[in-house]
């Protein structure tokens, strides 16, 4: 199956695994995404999905034919370990995307291990809640520089036009530490400095300004605070660079759940703008 145009690489907030059960807002987001992307694109023919939660030391795809629900976590409600999104795999996608990366000089494995954990079964429920799109896991680097995630997605950009949507998934401000649970989960104060961040990634990316992202540990407002470690932000980076340094992300979705944990989502390459104006007229 080939969509009619390249599939517009993404970026999501998945915050708490909680969103499974209680979607809120941005789960409300994620079902109008899908439908937008279906309406828009068509049903992609898999999805390739980085996640802050899959890590490794050189990349790895997880090419297995079926993949199994992972629970990786602990301390939450019972009904949260009983749902499942066991999504089909993608094999011979796996094969594809060692090529693409191999080409540019990527050193990266391909196992016939499955799995998908939270940070990609909980956002794909609600984009597509009968799990019957393929899924390719592939893992995240998180000691690799925002640069260097940037040119796996550029590797890996061919395959939009194949109907592959490039899905990083993550959260745009992670300190578990700074947790609110005052009240309501998306009505309780964003502190300042979430806010600060969040800011500076839509200013930067409307800006195009790709040095400065890139230097984020540096040059954005509370970085180190928004993110003690970067394995939640560094998901922005693949999808971004399989969209390609002319073409502005385009945020899809902002939002706040305890008070620190950024939903934010965005869009990258040429096609992202169309994807805003159809989730606009969802």
């Amino acid at each position: 199956m080939k969509t009619a145009t390249s599939l517009p690489p993404l970026f999501v907030s998945h915050g708490s695994p909680m969103i499974a059960l209680e979607p809120g807002a941005t789960g409300a987001f994620f079902g109008r995404l899908g439908q937008a992307l279906d309406r828009q694109f068509g049903r992609p023919r898999a999805v390739l999905a980085i996640s802050a939660h899959t890590a490794t030391r050189q990349p790895v795809l997880l090419g297995a034919a079926q993949h199994e629900t992972v629970h990786d976590f602990g301390g939450f409600p019972p009904p949260l370990y009983a749902l499942r999104y066991d999504a089909p795999g993608a094999p011979a996608l796996a094969a594809q995307a060692a090529g693409l990366l191999q080409a540019a000089g990527i050193s990266v494995q391909v196992r016939p291990e499955g799995g998908l954990d939270h940070g990609i079964w909980t956002a794909l429920m609600h984009l597509w809640p009968e799990p019957d799109v393929p899924v390719l896991p592939l893992s995240l680097m998180p000691h690799a520089t925002p640069a260097e995630q940037f040119a796996i997605g550029a590797a890996l950009a061919p395959l939009g036009d194949d109907g592959v949507l490039l899905l990083g998934t993550g959260s745009i401000t992670h300190n578990l530490r700074l947790l609110s649970f005052g009240g309501p989960v998306e009505g309780v104060p964003e502190r300042p400095e979430s806010a600060a961040f969040r800011r500076w990634v839509l200013e930067r990316s409307a800006a195009c300004d790709w040095a400065a992202l890139f230097d984020y540990r540096r040059q954005a407002p509370h970085a180190a605070l928004m993110h003690p470690t970067d394995e939640h932000w560094l998901p922005f980076y693949p999808p971004a660079g399989a969209g390609g340094r002319n073409h502005a992300p385009v945020r899809l979705h902002e939002g706040v759940t305890f008070g620190v944990l950024g939903m934010d989502a965005y869009a990258f390459g040429p096609q992202a703008a169309a994807l805003a104006r159809a989730l606009q007229a969802a």
